[in-house]
């Protein structure tokens, strides 16, 4: 299934010019879910703008997305392939306004992403993975292609969670030589080890499918890898809650 680079980045521009605009206001109309995360004007607009065009332009592949009601695994269990949508990653950090959150959108085959998109409104970056073709970088409309860092004989460089790093993900990286630690929120960890400036990012705690797919399709067509347990990180589960995983430009073995 041939991807329209083109059209998917038309599709995050708009959904990050939808959360720009609630973003510069002084309401974000803040709710709290069933599971005690927040919701925002932003995460409505963005999401009505991505599955709105995704419905156009796509008409024939469904879609999984973190702000509609989640679809019955009887009735998604045969899906070869689909979207899975955050349409706004990290709204914690655009609650607190500091510029990390992203926009998500993944393309599902037989269980893994083989496409992922990953855009920062605030950073004006965009990052793009396709299975076969590379990974790449648009910064204020320059594009250039990103691959992981392998090389780690001066040590590593960790990126952890700005609003969610705990003792498990301590623990894990204290078994490396760790020179340099970086908080980074949403799914920029994952663009950090994408685009070599991070080796390591470890996730003890729960996420949702949503939060990670995106990412996983930009670091594997980068050359690097997201496991659990020495195995690729699979989609479409009956639960939509993720184990722990670790993304990593290098092959880390026994990782945990």
């Amino acid at each position: 299934m041939l991807i329209d680079n083109d059209k998917m980045i038309e599709i995050v521009i708009e959904a990050g010019k939808a959360i720009m605009d609630i973003y510069h206001t002084d309401d974000f109309g803040v709710e709290m879910k069933s599971d005690n995360s927040p919701l925002t004007k932003a995460d409505k607009a963005s999401n009505k703008v991505i599955t709105e065009s995704l419905r156009e332009f796509y008409p024939d592949i469904p879609i999984i997305s973190e702000e509609e009601k989640e679809i019955p695994y009887e009735n998604r269990k045969n899906w070869r392939r689909f979207f899975l949508v955050d349409p706004l990653d990290g709204t914690k950090e655009f609650i607190k306004r500091n510029g990390e959150f992203t926009v998500n959108i993944a393309l599902i085959e037989d269980g893994y992403p083989v496409f992922g998109i990953v855009s920062a409104p605030v950073l004006d970056d965009i990052y793009i993975g396709t299975k076969g073709e590379g990974a790449f970088k648009i910064t204020k409309g320059v594009k250039e292609e990103i691959k992981v860092n392998q090389n780690t004989g001066e040590g590593i460089i960790a990126v952890q969670s700005r609003s969610h790093a705990g003792e498990a993900e301590k623990e894990f990286l204290a078994k490396f030589n760790v020179v340099e630690s970086i908080s980074r929120g949403s799914s920029l960890k994952f663009c950090m080890v994408a685009e070599g400036k991070a080796h390591l990012y470890f996730r003890g705690g729960p996420t949702m499918e949503w939060d990670t797919a995106a990412g996983q399709g930009v670091v594997e067509a980068a050359g690097g890898m997201v496991e659990n347990g020495g195995r690729r990180f699979i989609y479409n589960k009956e639960s939509l809650l993720n184990p722990g995983f670790l993304v990593s430009s290098f092959d880390v073995e026994n990782n945990f």
